[in-house]
């Protein structure tokens, strides 16, 4: 049996629900690939009382034959051509013996939004048997799963319809962290260093499929040329594939993202909007809501007098994302684009900017490194409202005993040397920033950077240091 690598959380609560006196509703939600169903059917086995997957891109017949097809499996026969309230019917009447003998009764709905095509009324039926007969029944545990986000939280999360607060628990799967993938690598034979894993976080975000597809006799160069450089490449046109899977009009959502790749410090709403030219209202509020339940951007507050809602940035922060917008066009025709190019200035410019991102996704193990996780820490952005061009600072720790630490992150592959115009532009940010907010705490500049820095009179302005081997510890 395969052991399922991390997902400690979400294991404990899965075991403390199907042990629960009670039914239990569960969604399971995240970004296509994350290992949502790798989760629960490797987890339950054959403890599994029913489980349906729905086919993607199919239409309602094909739908319902899958599911039929599951229903024959537990000895429900010839119900193709009926409607959803019958086939939930059926699956009623073969689990109600396994029902009424107290038996776990765990049932799992895949790929569930893939069933509600159009005018089936997949959703009423589900409510229907919910309602009508499951939720009556301690040991029955419904779970439901689905890459396609914005449907789980529209009609099963936050439906207004039959399953309105019907849900008991919810569960967002995320993408691992540089110390789960590492373990990953691991387990499938794959003995790189840390540098390269985390070079392969640039790339590849904490996705357990895309590194499923790496070989064991490969560099990352290598493995990156098989299965995306080379046309034919199982990744060359995932992008694509990845949003039309997640999203039923996937173009907005493009459309944000591009505009996000464009500006990788980071927009406010307001900033989407006008450069988008349409209306910043609650269109735009739902789509980059969908965005961030997918894993795809996330939202930092930023840090001034006054912190507004609507002032917060949002940035684009899945990996695979930054790195095929990266370099998508630029690899033309070349298969064997990362081995030639490994030293070149556009892989160098890649690393810097997604380096920021891997540690802006290692917040928890950047607090345990400076000896903060036991303290209360609120983390935001900042960006001068009155400078041009606008200094920014990615990452500030405000934290509860009166100090700030203000986080620098930088990627090299030996130890960073701070050089004299780079310290003062810095000292000239961080001015901005003091006078700017008018803060009244403790600065400690942070730099986090992979094997630390280089000893000089600026590295000895620099009060403390987190190194990639801080990233990969337990947060």
């Amino acid at each position: 049996m395969a052991s399922i690598i991390g997902r400690t959380e979400e294991l404990r609560q899965l075991n403390l629900l199907t042990n629960s006196s009670k039914a239990e509703f569960i969604a399971v939600y995240g970004r296509r690939r994350v290992g949502k169903t790798y989760l629960i059917t490797e987890h339950f086995r054959d403890r599994l009382a029913f489980y349906a997957s729905g086919v993607l891109n199919a239409k309602t017949l094909r739908q319902k034959e899958a599911f039929c097809a599951s229903l024959e499996k537990i000895g429900a026969l010839g119900c193709e051509h009926d409607s959803w309230i019958k086939l939930f019917g059926k699956l009623q009447e073969a689990l109600q013996t396994r029902v009424d003998t107290g038996q776990p009764t765990i049932i799992f709905l895949d790929e569930i939004p893939c069933f509600d095509t159009q005018r089936a009324a997949f959703v009423p039926a589900l409510d229907h048997f919910w309602n009508t007969w499951a939720s009556h029944y301690a040991n029955i545990k419904l779970i439901v799963c689905g890459s396609a986000t914005s449907w789980i939280v529209k009609n099963i999360i936050d439906s207004h319809g039959g399953l309105h607060d019907r849900l008991t628990f919810e569960i967002h799967l995320h993408p691992f962290s540089l110390a789960e993938t590492e373990q990953y690598l691991l387990s499938n034979g794959i003995h790189w260093t840390r540098t390269m894993v985390t070079q392969a976080y640039m790339a590849f975000g904490g996705i357990p499929y895309y590194f499923s597809l790496v070989q064991p006799d490969e560099s990352l160069a290598q493995a990156l040329d098989r299965i995306y450089s080379k046309s034919t490449g199982i990744l060359r046109r995932e992008y694509d594939r990845l949003f039309a899977s997640l999203f039923m009009i996937p173009e907005p959502y493009m459309k944000i993202i591009a505009v996000l790749s464009k500006n990788l410090m980071g927009l406010t709403r307001d900033e989407i909007a006008h450069k988008m030219q349409i209306q910043s209202g609650g269109t735009l509020t739902k789509w980059l809501k969908d965005l961030k339940n997918c894993d795809f951007i996330r939202s930092y507050r930023v840090y001034s007098r006054k912190i507004k809602q609507n002032s917060e940035l949002y940035v684009l922060t899945d990996m695979f994302t930054i790195f095929h917008l990266h370099f998508h066009t630029i690899i033309g025709e070349e298969e064997k684009f990362f081995s030639k190019n490994i030293k070149t200035s556009n892989l160098l410019v890649w690393e810097g900017l997604a380096f920021e991102r891997v540690a802006m996704q290692h917040i928890p193990q950047i607090k345990r490194s400076l000896g903060i996780n036991g303290i209360e820490v609120d983390y935001y952005q900042w960006r001068s409202t009155s400078s041009s061009p606008a200094p920014q600072i990615d990452l500030i720790l405000d934290r509860a005993d009166g100090m700030i630490n203000v986080c620098e992150m930088k990627f090299s592959q030996t130890p960073y040397l701070i050089k004299k115009a780079e310290y003062e532009k810095l000292q000239n940010r961080l001015f901005s920033f003091q006078a700017e907010t008018q803060m009244n705490k403790g600065i400690q500049l942070t730099f986090v950077t992979p094997f630390g820095l280089q000893p000089n009179e600026y590295a000895n302005e620099v009060v403390r240091q987190v190194t990639m081997d801080d990233l990969f510890a337990g947060a």
